[in-house]
């Protein structure tokens, strides 16, 4: 079956899981694995962050939550609700938590990179997308729960439930600074090369599907997208400055299909 294909029919299966989430319990979407251990928290950074009791700092995995301030910065919108949300979930849960470690377990900060789940193995990744307070994100291998986060981002998002009463996908052209962001644009030219596959939209921005993350996706399709509209979802890096010539100013790199919609 191919990318767009797939992308169809994710989107009539989604609409039928968003549709029968409604009756089911955070624990019944994405179910705790059997064998893990409570683990004590020690403290709630912010909306997708814990530290433990033993010193680890836990990034989750499948949530991005607005940022906090910092370093001088204003808190983005929902940032302090999404932070006292995970905070409440883990006070119900009487402070501890079970974790499940994913295929690739750290990030480049030694962050350990995991599902949450609270001790009645409810999954604290959906529960923050239900309430409408992160992005649903995906990136493999860590990938075995992108169909329940989707789904319970979907349902928030279709309810403007938190953020999604003022979040939307932004032109190209109307992006100012650097991080995390929906983007909407239509796909003008579609190359492949050493460096991967280069989407070019229709504004100063280009996503890639890097090399090590091209197995992931039907390339085929993605060579088909050129004149199609999509949303994207990802961190843009800012390229001005560099050496290099005639590129997009805006780069997004597309971490797994789910990251992105044909429309």
């Amino acid at each position: 079956m191919g990318f767009s294909e797939r992308l169809r029919k994710a989107s009539l299966v989604g609409a039928f899981f968003v549709s029968a989430v409604l009756a089911l319990p955070v624990h019944a979407l994405c179910p705790a694995p059997q064998g893990l251990e409570l683990q004590r928290v020690a403290q709630v950074i912010d909306g997708d962050t814990l530290r433990l009791d033993d010193g680890r700092s836990v990034r989750m995995i499948g949530l991005n939550t607005p940022e906090r301030g910092r370093k001088g910065r204003s808190a983005e919108p929902f940032a302090e609700q999404a932070t006292r949300n995970l905070r409440a979930l883990v006070e119900a849960s009487e402070g501890r938590v079970f974790v499940q470690p994913g295929a690739e377990s750290h990030d480049r900060y030694g962050r350990l990179l995991a599902h949450v789940y609270d001790s009645r193995g409810g999954n604290l990744e959906a529960e923050q997308l239900l309430a409408g307070l992160g992005y649903f994100v995906a990136a493999y291998p860590n990938a075995a729960l992108v169909a329940c986060h989707r789904a319970a981002e979907r349902q928030a998002r279709e309810a403007h439930l938190g953020l999604w009463r003022q979040a939307k996908a932004q032109r190209p052209e109307a992006i100012r600074q650097g991080g995390f962001a929906l983007i909407r644009g239509r796909v003008m030219r579609v190359e492949r090369n050493r460096g991967g596959v280069w989407l070019e939209l229709d504004g100063p921005m280009v996503l890639q599907v890097a090399p090590r993350q091209l197995a992931g996706f039907d390339v085929a399709a993605l060579q088909r997208l050129e004149g199609r509209d999509v949303e994207v979802r990802g961190w843009v890096v800012d390229r001005q400055g560099r050496k290099a010539k005639r590129q997009a100013r805006w780069l997004l790199r597309l971490t797994h299909p789910a990251m992105l919609e044909v429309h």
